[in-house]
């Protein structure tokens, strides 16, 4: 049995603190607000296996300006956060080529492919079989041109696995007849599923890891130290030893994998969502709108309209024309939600080729990464927690690690 850290509270972390105490080990969290505090309290709830493209693509070359200069744009850039942005913006147009979107769409499903082997077992014992809500998710466009638009990534999902079924607007109609007839076509991904409670979900998680003899630090960890025999974690109460460590900070990593070699161009994706009280019943699965880049999901609440992406670092201020277009869409696709409570921003960690990171560290085969999931840290936590669990026992990976290597951006 070793001893274990985990750093990160998510749907990453306490996936890895699963899978790692189902190997025996004794695991201590380490985050500062407990489970959910970060990205993975307010985001869209979607168990997304069949999200395998990437946001670089080819398209952007195309597109860019548009979404950067479109007041009905999805994607906004703080101008004055551009010279700290700029490298990674280099590197997200270089990964936009053809061969790289490619590359970066296959590897994508390779995991999603196995993304529900890594929730199975978590939800069977520790009881977590109520939060899920077995309906496909449904991707809207608003006209026949965004549909033909989209057809080349509908046909690479495909390529890669993927099982759609696409609807009419009729169809739309019968399967949400609250929706208004704005759509020409949808499409339904087999397999997919959601969350009822994305928070209450990892608390619950969380207490049944307590209940398994997993031990919680409600501090942040500030450095981290590997050696010939560890690790040693800096903590503002001081310093801590472990075996080894998994790191999953999302958005937060950048500054201790750097402790460890490994110099990433990791970024964070502001993302915002709205909750409507008491609204749940006008939808029965989550509903994406392509081009305006947000999903509404019917939660225990209400529904919880989450998405866009503003590019502006670990800042607090919220972006008020990104509120305004989701509050605007939302309503224009379903007239009866009203108003929205208090707004919620949260950071998605982001790196230019749309890959995360997963395998061992630079410096040290003590120190596990799995961060940098964008948009799926939900969808791929219990994998990644796999993942994390064989490095530490040294097994063989269930995928080719690879393209997800910390290393690949030289």
């Amino acid at each position: 049995m070793a001893q274990v850290a985990v750093i990160g509270a998510g749907f990453v972390g306490l996936s890895c603190a699963y899978w790692l105490i189902q190997d025996g080990h004794q695991v201590t969290l380490y985050d500062p607000a407990g489970a959910a505090g970060g990205a993975s309290f307010g985001n869209a709830g979607t168990f997304a296996n069949y999200a395998c493209i990437p946001v670089n693509n080819p398209t952007v070359f195309r597109d860019l300006p548009h979404y950067l200069l479109s007041g009905s744009s999805p994607l906004r850039l703080r101008w004055g956060y551009l010279p700290q942005l700029l490298p990674w913006l280099v590197g997200f147009l270089r990964s936009s080529t053809t061969a790289r979107y490619t590359q970066s769409a296959t590897a994508l499903a390779t995991l999603l492919g196995r993304a529900q082997d890594g929730y199975t077992d978590m939800l069977v014992q520790a009881g977590l079989e109520g939060f899920i809500r077995a309906r496909e998710c449904l991707y809207l466009y608003s006209s026949m041109a965004a549909f033909e638009a989209s057809k080349p990534t509908l046909e690479l999902r495909h390529a890669l696995g993927v099982k759609t079924r696409i609807l009419d607007k009729a169809a739309i109609c019968a399967l949400e007849p609250s929706l208004q007839p704005l759509f020409a076509r949808g499409a339904l991904f087999e397999g997919s599923w959601h969350l009822s409670d994305p928070s209450a979900f990892l608390h619950a998680l969380q207490s049944w890891l307590v209940g398994q003899g997993m031990l919680i630090r409600t501090t942040s960890v500030q450095n981290i130290r590997p050696h010939t025999g560890g690790v040693v974690l800096g903590t503002p109460q001081g310093s801590a030893q472990h075996d080894y460590v998994a790191l999953c900070a999302g958005a937060h990593s950048k500054a201790l994998a750097a402790q460890c070699d490994d110099h990433l161009p990791l970024e964070a994706e502001r993302g915002y969502h709205l909750m409507y009280p008491g609204t749940s019943h006008l939808i029965s699965r989550p509903v994406g709108w392509a081009e305006r880049g947000f999903y509404m999901t019917p939660m225990a609440q209400g529904i919880r309209v989450a998405g866009t992406v503003e590019l502006a670092g670990l800042g607090s201020a919220k972006h008020q024309g990104l509120m305004d277009l989701l509050h605007f869409s939302s309503q224009k696709a379903l007239p009866q939600l009203g108003l929205p409570g208090a707004p919620w921003l949260g950071f998605r960690p982001t790196l230019p080729d749309g890959l995360p990171v997963l395998g061992r560290s630079s410096a040290s085969a003590r120190v596990v990464y799995a961060f940098g999931h964008q948009h799926i840290g939900l969808t791929l936590g219990g994998l990644s927690g796999m993942v994390v669990a064989d490095q530490v026992a040294g097994r063989a990976s269930v995928i080719n690690l690879a393209p997800f290597a910390a290393t690949r951006f030289g």
